[in-house]
Parts: C-alpha cells; structure tokens; sequence
C-alpha cells in the first residue's frame, strides 16, 4: 500500500445504533419529506427525489430527532423541523453542485448535470420555500429562527468560501470560520431546534448546540481529509473533488505551509492558477500525507469530536446519548 492511499488511523464509531433507535421517528419523517415533494410541476419531485432518495446517513434530521429524544420529547413536535432541515440540507447541496460544478452527489450524478443548472437553482429555493412551510406549521417562533438564522450563516459561509477560492493564503482560523458557517451551523441548529421542541430547559438547548457544532466541524476536517483519501464509493463524489475545484481545505493548506519551494511552485499552478495534469491529484495526495497534513486535518477533527461527547455530559446515560456519542466518533472514523 502507497503512503498516499494508506488508511487513516481515528477512532471507532457507528451510526447504526442511532439509525434504528430512530427508525420509527425517521420513518414520519421520510413520509412527511415524500408528501412535500409533491408538486404539479413534474421536474420538482424528479429532480429532488433524485438526490433525496440517493441515500445518506440523514444525520441532520437524525440530530432533530435524537436531541429532542434525550431532551425528554415524547410526541411528534421534532418530525417537521427533522424534516425542513433535510430541506434546507438538500437545498444547498443543490446549489453547491452548481456553483462547484461538481459530477457526483451521493454517488449519482448531479442534478444539474440531467436537468441544469437553472433548474436546480430553482428547485433548491422550491425546498427553502417548502422547509419554512413546515417550521411554520410547528407553531415555535423560536423553531423558525434557529433554522432561519442558520440558512443565512450557511449562504455566508458559502460565499466567503467562494471569495476565498484558489487562495493559497488563507488561514487556518479563517477556513474554520467558512467550515463553522457553511457546515456546523446547520448541526448545531439542528440539534438546537430538537431541544427547543421537546421544551429542554436553557442548559440542556445550549448543550445540544454546543454537541452539534463540535459534530459538524469535526464531520467537515474528515470529509476535507477523506477528500485525499477516500474513493468514490465511500464518499459520494469523486475523490480528488476539492483539489480538481480549487478548494483550500485544511489538508492542502498544512501541506502548503510544510511544503518547500519546489511544492509552491506546483501549488501556485494547480490550485492558484488551477492549470491541472491528469498526474497532479496524485502528486498531491503524496505531498499531503507525506508532510503529515491528512492526519493533522483528522487530529483536530477528532478534537472537535471530543467536545462534542463532551457537551453530553450532564445528560441521562442512556441509549440516545450513548448513540450520540457514537455518532461523534463516527463522524471521524468514516472508511477512507
């Protein structure tokens, strides 16, 4: 085995145990998102059950529903907002592919590239309009603008990644700002809002913010890093994705800084001037592992995974906090 393709060594962890300890509530919520769908407009349930019925994890409704479950919620309060925030979800992946020009969503390919960019543009505001129907109809203010606030720091977020790409200059504090914004917002605001629905007292709502943030950061520094590592089949998306676009993760950035002269001057043209060889991705690859940044991308994820474990900690041990904790792990320990 090459160093560039060598496993990534993190922790263990599973999201089984929370996937069927919220298979009944997941099931309300997988009717509620097929109801949504429903529209006379043909291209808008083909082009959204496209991507939504390619699979996933589901982890961010699976958060709505777990947070209010280890909060003490005992109906059904957290199953529409577990489902608006699979719409606003869907809705950015929609988008990003556009903007990203990305080939494979969910190892299919991208809506945009069987129906358009314009369409999927316009379904994704579709399933924006659709997710703040059913906040609405949840009847908790406060509901909607966790939710809401959320879906404006995600569009910040997405538009300082896009002002900042190809930059070989950014730094580490201002990448971690664009993950926070573009990814762990919408974690936190999830677990937020499933604590909010179950009537959690303040301490418990802040603890499960905390948990979801921590969760989405350390899941983002693993995806930047399975990005270099990981195959199609895993990921979703074609491996090499965020190099062949001209991303500045976390990964390329450490190995530009661990890098010499002889390396920038392969940076500035690969991702500076995104002027790419069929051989560059490997190369890449070589120098990200070899200089140590793949595993310091996934050190700190596995920081962040520890926080959020550790924000579980005045809650009841019990199977869902015990399933959240696992889901933390996992968010790290993905196969490469």
């Amino acid at each position: 085995m090459d160093v560039a393709t060598a496993p990534i060594k993190a922790p263990k962890g599973s999201v089984d145990a929370l996937v069927r300890l919220a298979a009944a509530d997941m099931g309300g919520v997988d009717a509620l998102i097929t109801a949504r769908l429903d529209s006379p407009v043909p291209v808008i349930p083909a082009l959204a059950e496209h991507l939504i019925a390619a699979g996933g994890k589901r982890l961010r409704p699976l958060l709505t529903v777990a947070a209010a479950r280890l909060a003490g919620g005992t109906d059904d309060a957290c199953l529409k907002l577990a489902a608006a925030v699979e719409f606003i979800h869907t809705a950015t992946l929609l988008h990003d592919d556009v903007v990203d020009g990305s080939q494979l969503r969910r190892g299919k390919v991208a809506a945009h590239l069987i129906w358009g960019g314009a369409s999927s543009v316009l379904v994704g505001d579709f399933l924006f309009a659709r997710s703040f129907e059913l906040m609405v109809e949840t009847g908790s203010l406060r509901s909607l603008a966790i939710l809401a606030k959320a879906s404006s720091v995600i569009a910040e977020g997405e538009v300082l990644q896009l002002t900042r790409a190809h930059d070989l200059n950014l730094d580490q504090h201002t990448y971690l700002e664009i993950i926070r914004a573009k990814t762990a917002e919408l974690f936190a605001a999830s677990a937020e809002a499933g604590a909010v629905s179950a009537g959690a007292p303040e301490s418990q709502i802040a603890a499960l913010r905390t948990y979801g943030l921590n969760l989405g950061l350390a899941f983002q520094l693993a995806d930047d890093a399975l990005d270099y590592s990981g195959v199609a089949e895993t990921l979703g998306k074609n491996a090499g994705d965020d190099f062949r676009e001209g991303k500045a993760t976390l990964p390329l950035l450490l190995a530009i800084a661990r890098s010499g002269p002889r390396e920038a001057e392969f940076w500035e043209r690969a991702i500076g001037r995104l002027d790419q060889t069929e051989a560059d991705f490997r190369r890449a690859r070589e120098i990200i592992v070899g200089t140590g940044a793949l595993q310091a991308t996934l050190d700190l994820g596995s920081d962040y995974a520890e926080t959020a474990k550790a924000a579980l900690a005045g809650f009841p041990d019990n199977e869902w906090r015990r399933s959240l904790e696992a889901l933390a792990d996992f968010s790290v320990s993905r196969p490469a």
